[in-house]
This record gives structure tokens, sequence and C-alpha cells, in this order.
């Protein structure tokens, strides 16, 4: 007496659009993973740029520094009789001070403006990171769907992938729209 065993599932309507499903989230989340990268190499490079800056900042305000010191050094040496080579002198670190006085809030200027392009980019990496993570949860949802024959798993599923899929174009679109609570919760 033989048994055959059937390994064909019996709804192939759910097996076609859990198909449907994957291709759809997988193909939509390496796009983002496309976009993810490079807004992630623009993340370095703002902070790079933003350590340079304050780098320039505080070098800048070290040279005014040594300067007002200097010019007040040769002011005390020179005590009210300046000759010709003292007044030139103090006249140079006089200059030297007004030059590193105005450039000073330039460069702290530039470096909070690239702080401020790292945290504008830092709220799209987020979008794209929920957006690859409800749509693995998604993916895999859909997967266990399929061998459990359940169509409420598939709808489960499309609710985790449409979010996915809002928090990606989210991020493609430069919406300010912000997943604090997945960001705060795994974060």
């Amino acid at each position: 007496m033989e048994i055959e065993v059937s390994a064909q599932a019996k709804d192939k309507r759910l097996n076609r659009m859990v198909a449907i499903t994957v291709v759809i989230l997988s193909v939509f989340t390496g796009v983002c993973n496309i976009k993810d990268g490079n807004i992630v190499q623009a993340m370095d490079l703002a902070q790079s740029s933003s350590v340079d800056a304050w780098n320039q900042y505080q070098a800048t305000r070290t040279k005014l520094h040594l300067a007002q010191d200097s010019r007040a050094m040769l002011a005390v040496v020179a005590d009210g009789n300046a000759t010709g080579k003292a007044r030139a002198a103090l006249a140079a670190l006089d200059a030297e001070i007004a030059k590193y006085r105005a450039e000073a809030p330039g460069l702290a200027k530039q470096a909070r403006d690239f702080r401020q392009d790292y945290d504008a980019l830092n709220i799209h990496d987020d979008q794209f990171d929920a957006s690859e993570a409800l749509i693995s949860t998604a993916i895999s949802l859909a997967a266990v769907a399929a061998l459990c024959e359940s169509m409420g798993l598939l709808f489960a599923s499309w609710a985790f992938g449409a979010v996915g899929l809002f928090m990606g174009v989210c991020g493609f679109a430069g919406w300010g729209f912000h997943p604090d609570f997945l960001s705060n919760f795994l974060g």
C-alpha cells in the first residue's frame, strides 16, 4: 500500500500574493538601501566638515589669545616709551587681533551649519532605517503566511509593508516625518 504525500500548497492564490508582496518589498528595499548609503556618505562628509570647522575655529581663537597676550606683554615692556619698532609690532598685533576677531564668528557659524546639515540628513537616514526594519518584518510575515497558509498573517505583512513603504517614500521625498517611536525604541 502506497501513500502519496502532496507538498503542494492548498491555496495557490495566497502563494501568488505572497510572492508579489515579497518582490515589491524587496525591490523597494534595494532602492532605499542605495539612497540610504548615499545619505550616510553625505552625513560622514558633513560630520568631518563640522569637526574641521570647529578645529579651525579653535585654532583661530587660540591665535587670537596669543596675539592679545603678546600685545599686552609688548605694551608692558614698551611702557609708554614705544620706539618705532615697538609701535610697528603693536600695530601688527592689533591687525592680527582684529582679523581673528572677525574670522571666529564666521567659522563658528560654518561649523553649526555643517551640524545642521548632519542633523537634517540623519532624519532621512532614520526614515530609511525604519523602512528597512518594517519591510524586513513584512517579508518575514509573508513567508510565514505562505507556510501556514494564513491570510491573516499576509494582511499583517501588508500592514508592516505599508508603513515601511511610507517611511521609504518620506525619505525619498524629503518629508520631515520622523519615526521617533521607532528611533527611541531601537536607539
